[in-house]
């Protein structure tokens, strides 16, 4: 769907046309190697906002570039698209190391012939310039898995084999419900489109609302994979789904253990250091002209409520388990502080 189009029927993600992976077999033909690749991302995007966070956690920033695309998407040919710009650290309005404007000529360069949606995150194989992957469900779990060979030492185990299943089963109801459901909402055909979709996400936010009363994090001590899928959308909650998409029955701040636990993960390194709120509310308020014709970019919230304090130590529990916290993000990454 454009940016500027209005939806005629519910919001329902497409399958992934590019999703090869980069394993530790090199069974898909891509091998690990460090250097060898580049991951595009958009600070406002939900979907690639998880794979950073995991880049970080692993200490893979060296050994997979970052690329920022601007916040604001380019019309080209009609469609919107994600490009590089001064603005976000690319001379010339090209990415310095892959040395084109548009992410899609990433997809061009893989297919020629491809004249499908282009999303981000992506990643690029860097020597060839083509679109290894846009899949944001698998990058996460490979990232956390097939790449150990170049994480950092004391890397924490976000995918451990013994709750796999139960991560999947949350994941797939916290997609459904909150990552998607907030969009289901925001992007609503008719009213019982609407009705249906903020329902449901309000239900699974009180559900998890009562499981983080009595733990720290979704599945007990430790972060997981799961944290990490939830959290990108419940940062951008208050700032642009509460009003922008009318998922207004509640804010998150309203919600005590949620938005506690929420500042606990914002505190904790690799979370709200990957956090750039003025690309996120640019974007959704400039670029959804379909829901906001004027383009009028909210002010507010202040962000600084993030960064009181939470007292989730009191549960206990260690965020990494077994491994550390991870150091400080190169400076080529860093977003600004909350001021």
């Amino acid at each position: 769907m454009r940016a500027n189009q209005i939806p005629t029927r519910e919001v329902e993600r497409t399958p992934m046309r590019f999703t090869d992976r980069v394993t530790a077999d090199a069974r898909h033909g891509w091998p690990i190697e460090a250097g060898r690749y580049r991951l595009v991302i958009n600070r406002a995007c939900p979907w690639a906002h998880r794979v950073v966070i995991v880049r970080r956690l692993m200490g893979l920033d060296e050994a997979i570039s970052l690329a920022v695309t601007d916040p604001v998407q380019e019309i080209i040919d009609g469609d919107p698209h994600w490009v590089f710009t001064a603005e976000t650290g690319s001379p010339n309005d090209l990415d310095p190391v892959l040395g084109i404007h548009a992410l899609r000529e990433a997809y061009l360069a893989r297919e020629p012939d491809y004249d499908g949606g282009v999303s981000v995150p992506g990643l690029v194989d860097v020597p060839t310039g083509h679109l290894v992957s846009n899949d944001f469900d698998r990058l996460t779990l490979d990232l956390g898995s097939e790449w150990s060979v170049l994480w950092r030492e004391d890397a924490p185990d976000l995918y451990p084999e013994a709750l796999r299943d139960e991560i999947d089963a949350l994941n797939e109801d916290i997609y459904r419900d909150v990552n998607n459901g907030v969009y289901r909402a925001g992007f609503a055909p008719a009213q019982d489109n609407y009705d249906r979709a903020v329902t449901a996400l309000f239900a699974r936010l009180d559900a998890l609302e009562a499981r983080l009363t009595r733990q720290r994090f979704l599945l007990g001590d430790t972060i997981t994979e799961a944290d990490i899928r939830l959290f990108p959308t419940l940062v951008r909650f208050d700032a642009v789904y509460h009003g922008h998409f009318k998922c207004n029955i509640r804010k998150l701040i309203e919600y005590p253990a949620l938005w506690a636990y929420a500042r606990d993960l914002f505190q904790t390194p690799g979370f709200g250091d990957t956090v750039e709120f003025d690309h996120i509310r640019r974007h959704y308020y400039y670029v959804h002209s379909a829901i906001n014709p004027a383009r009028v970019v909210a002010a507010g919230p202040h962000p600084g409520g993030w960064l009181t304090p939470h007292f989730r130590e009191q549960l206990g529990g260690r965020p990494f388990g077994d491994g550390t916290p991870p150091g400080p993000p190169p400076l080529i990454d860093r977003v600004p502080p909350i001021g």
